[in-house]
């Protein structure tokens, strides 16, 4: 059994580095939660609270659990100070190689050495944003799921750098924090988003034949594959520009017309209708 991690940070305190946090701090570790807007950060942390709270409420943890964890969590804006004792940095800032490479290129000098960088991204080349590392050997995707303190999956990918040390560390780490593991090459769009985006992008083709209603054609994924929810909705909550975004990368790196997106989708981010956070994507959302 590996000695657990007492020492995180999570860089990006925006839905998925807030709800990454929460599920460090829960699993016993000292937590910093880094963003660039002390603002961003103070939302992440009084959402982490909520969510806890709702936990209490629901019988799911007990207030001794939820006090600990707020007690084990922190803010900074400093990113040399967020990371400088972490044993275990996740990145989870917006999908731009660029960004992500910038962060990286950052905590690879202000890091300890035998930390480990995990990086959340959905479908970005981890070979990539690893690259700008002078130890790209300790790099690997930590795919997480909204909402991580919900969702247990936690898809680890490996790049052909990445070392048995790393990848066994991280499986320990994912243990620690109660997650379900897959492990996947680097390749674009890994297991998870590549599976789920084929299903969205051709119930969106089916909304633009007129082959049935939003509702008609989620319902057949959750009642026919027992799916939780159905792909056009599914869609709303991640954002319909997060997933323009992905399909465009997905089908410049792996040609063919599988991830070209459909033109309902580019019309609706076009006209600002981009799911739940606009109100109005494939449904309206109060």
């Amino acid at each position: 059994m590996s000695t657990p991690i007492s020492t995180a940070a999570v860089l990006g305190a925006g839905t998925m580095g807030h709800g990454i946090a929460h599920v460090a701090a829960a699993s016993g570790m000292k937590v910093v939660l880094f963003d660039i807007d002390q603002s961003a950060a103070d939302r992440g942390l009084a959402s982490i609270q909520k969510n806890l709270e709702k936990g209490v409420a629901r019988n799911k943890i007990s207030e001794e659990a939820k006090t600990q964890a707020l007690a084990n969590l922190s803010t900074s804006t400093n990113l040399e100070e967020a990371v400088g004792s972490a044993q275990l940095v996740v990145e989870a800032a917006p999908e731009r190689l660029e960004l992500k490479q910038s962060i990286f290129k950052q905590i690879d000098s202000f890091a300890p050495n035998d930390a480990i960088f995990g990086t959340n991204t959905s479908s970005l080349s981890i070979t990539k944003i690893a690259s700008v590392c002078t130890h790209p050997e300790r790099v690997l995707g930590m795919h997480f799921f909204n909402p991580p303190h919900i969702l247990k999956l936690l898809e680890l990918i490996k790049t052909e750098h990445t070392s048995d040390e790393a990848l066994a560390k991280a499986k320990a780490i994912g243990e620690q924090m109660g997650r379900d593991l897959i492990v996947i090459n680097d390749s674009p769009g890994f297991a998870t988003s590549r599976l789920g985006l084929i299903i969205g992008l051709e119930a969106m083709r089916m909304l633009q034949e007129g082959v049935g209603t939003a509702e008609d054609i989620d319902r057949a994924m959750e009642l026919g594959y027992r799916h939780p929810m159905g792909p056009l909705r599914l869609t709303d909550l991640v954002g319909l520009d997060v997933r323009l975004d992905i399909a465009e990368y997905l089908h410049r790196e792996l040609g063919g017309d599988r991830f070209d997106p459909p033109k309902v989708l580019r019309e609706l981010v076009e006209a600002g209708k981009l799911g739940k956070k606009s109100g109005q994507g494939f449904y309206k959302w109060d």
